[in-house]
């Protein structure tokens, strides 16, 4: 058998995309040029890898298999140049973080100096759900998560970054034309809601049910970048994190409207398993926050004072 480690890397990206044309935009390679490192790789092995069900792509049973050997190949040859690295006083390896959606907007501002300054550490960020995140820690996959919720059924470490502001949020050519009757407990207006298992989701149902507010239309978006953009366009209205929509409101675009009970605050947390090892990567990104985070907060996040 005589594969090599960029046919190892063009098949894991073809699982991972389900798709020759995704995988060539993600590798920068031709389409061509990567149906023929599949090829090739699969000329190794008599069983199929993959196949082709009405134009569209599935990697095979035997395929999943040798993409989870292939993947742990890839990360012990990266395992074995971070030590190079590491050896020659550098601080070298990768760091993994899980981040929930919404989380896109805070993590990146903790992360920027600390890989400015360390040129050698790779990251991967993956922003995904609420539940994807919590099987991330428990399979530990990631070296940290991000939530605003911490999952109660699991021993966890945590680091406190900042708090995460929630206001009823529209557009507000849409609040001069409704009435919101907060005295009778009525918002009798489309509300928006992020999809089931969503922490901000939570927080709002969570308001809704102790004021015992009667809401009218209901409206499920499965991102908060699909909920903003159907409040700009006057869809509704929405319980939001002001963390993400610092430009709307700075420009007029959204505004806040002021509501009984809120704002709804909670608070971003940088969290792991109490017995997870950390790499020295990871240890090294701890210190970092222990010594820069107020700074990073008082940069970054001051505007969000003028809301508490």
């Amino acid at each position: 058998m005589n594969f090599t480690l960029h046919q190892l890397k063009v098949f894991l990206k073809i699982c991972d995309k389900q798709s020759i044309t995704k995988a060539s935009e993600e590798l920068h390679l031709t389409q061509p040029a990567v149906s023929i490192q599949l090829r090739n790789f699969q000329d190794q092995f008599p069983i199929p890898l993959t196949e082709v069900v009405g134009r569209k792509l599935y990697v095979t049973d035997f395929g999943r298999e040798i993409a989870e050997v292939a993947n742990r190949i890839l990360n012990e040859v990266d395992a074995i140049n971070y030590k190079m690295l590491s050896y020659g006083g550098e601080l070298a390896g990768r760091l993994r973080i899980s981040v929930v959606s919404t989380g896109k907007y805070v993590m990146p501002y903790f992360l920027s100096a600390f890989m400015r300054e360390n040129p050698r550490v790779d990251l991967v960020m993956d922003v995904t759900n609420k539940s994807r995140v919590v099987e991330s820690i428990e399979q530990n996959e990631v070296d940290f998560a991000l939530v605003s919720v911490l999952p109660d059924h699991l021993e966890l470490n945590t680091v406190d970054l900042m708090s995460n502001v929630l206001y009823l949020v529209g557009n507000p050519q849409y609040f001069r034309e409704v009435k919101i009757n907060t005295k009778t407990a009525q918002m009798n207006i489309p509300l928006i809601f992020r999809e089931e298992g969503s922490a901000t989701r939570a927080a709002m149902e969570g308001y809704i049910k102790k004021r015992e507010i009667e809401i009218g239309k209901k409206i499920e978006l499965t991102s908060n970048e699909a909920v903003k953009q159907a409040v700009l366009a006057g869809l509704g209205c929405s319980i939001m994190p002001l963390i993400g929509i610092k430009n709307e409101l700075k420009n007029g675009n959204l505004t806040t409207y002021p509501t009984k009970g809120l704002p709804i605050t909670t608070r971003w947390n940088m969290i792991w398993p109490k017995a997870k090892k950390h790499s020295p990567v990871a240890l090294a990104f701890l210190d970092f926050l222990k010594t820069e985070k107020e700074t990073i907060i008082q940069e970054d996040f001051k505007w969000l004072e003028a809301y508490r």
